[in-house]
């Protein structure tokens, strides 16, 4: 009778042995379903640190995308929480953005990052409303419009304001001209693929990209040091290696250069610096501003024979020209 009753309980015993053992398997199964979410974020993280995303992803101009693409690998940490980085991927920039692996990227959390993209569809207004409804209708100057990123050359306060259609204070108490009054000196040039232009007062240098998306180079002068370099550096940053700067008085032109099919003057004398009518080419055109306190942006067109047209376009507004402008005009100078 004993014998039966300790026989008789052993497989209720295994019965609750192997419930206890499912029981934990099962505990089992669940944490590491709960577990594996984060091992494989920790695997994505992994991956996208040694550049096997499929994405290429680029900081400030010049970066590469593996330290990139470290850089989302440490966002992320930081916020704990994000599964995405806030970096975009790089959109293709053309001349704009040829010396950064092709883009420019965003990174929000660094100002010091270019961001193009985020001004595209204002760019795109700025031309259809500004451009396009006046008299721009050169299809290469309005293409090269809604392309370059003023905002990139205008000072931090003032780039909401960069596709007004105004002129804004840059440093040194210049200015940088309107979105039209650009376009209108850029189509007047009459520039074709490979012309070579001379631009007398670079400024902040966006005249100078605009022209570089139309011709084949440009050569532009700055009396002003810092603004040259200033130029020059942002000009390097954003592709345009086509594009010479030096700092001096641009009122004798560039004569080693020389001719121009065009010559950009964006300030002005008060009357027109005989040194850039002999420094046209042939059919070349000189664009230039002329007067004091009522100022006609004017074109004059070299023909064959050596003689000038003259053209009134528009009454404008610019920063006086200095240097040997100030003194007044030679008996070889023009009207």
């Amino acid at each position: 009778m004993v014998g039966r009753r300790c026989s008789s309980g052993a497989p209720w015993l295994r019965n609750v042995s192997w419930a206890a053992a499912v029981a934990i398997w099962l505990g089992l199964v669940l944490l590491a379903a709960l577990l594996w979410p984060t091992d494989r974020q920790r695997a994505d993280e992994s991956a996208s640190s040694n550049g096997d995303s499929g994405q290429s992803y680029v900081g400030a101009a010049g970066g590469d995308a593996q330290q990139a693409a470290e850089n989302q690998r440490r966002g992320r940490a930081e916020s704990g929480k994000r599964a995405n980085s806030a970096w975009q991927p790089a959109q293709a920039g053309g001349k704009i953005a040829r010396n950064a692996a092709d883009a420019l990227g965003t990174q929000p959390e660094n100002p010091k990052v270019p961001q193009i993209d985020r001004f595209a569809h204002v760019r795109r207004a700025m031309v259809e409303q500004q451009l396009r409804r006046r008299d721009i209708a050169d299809a290469r100057v309005l293409a090269a419009m809604e392309k370059v990123p003023r905002h990139l050359f205008v000072p931090n306060d003032v780039q909401s304001l960069a596709y007004a259609d105004r002129a804004l204070p840059i440093e040194h108490g210049q200015t940088i001209s309107q979105p039209y009054i650009v376009a209108l000196m850029t189509q007047w040039a009459n520039l074709g693929p490979e012309s070579k232009v001379l631009e007398i007062g670079t400024g902040s240098g966006y005249q100078a990209a605009v022209l570089a998306e139309v011709c084949g180079s440009v050569f532009s002068i700055e009396i002003i040091e810092p603004l040259a370099l200033t130029a020059q550096r942002r000009l390097n940053e954003l592709g345009y290696s086509h594009v010479a700067v030096r700092c001096g008085d641009g009122y004798q032109g560039w004569p080693e250069q020389a001719p121009f099919d065009a010559i950009l003057v964006t300030a002005a004398p008060d009357h027109v610096p005989q040194p850039l009518i002999e420094q046209l080419a042939v059919g070349g055109r000189l664009i230039i501003p002329v007067g004091r306190n009522v100022q006609q942006l004017t074109v004059f067109e070299k023909a064959a024979d050596g003689t000038v047209q003259r053209f009134e376009v528009a009454s404008v507004l610019f920063v006086p020209m200095t240097g040997r402008a100030e003194e007044g005009p030679s008996p070889d100078d023009g009207p």
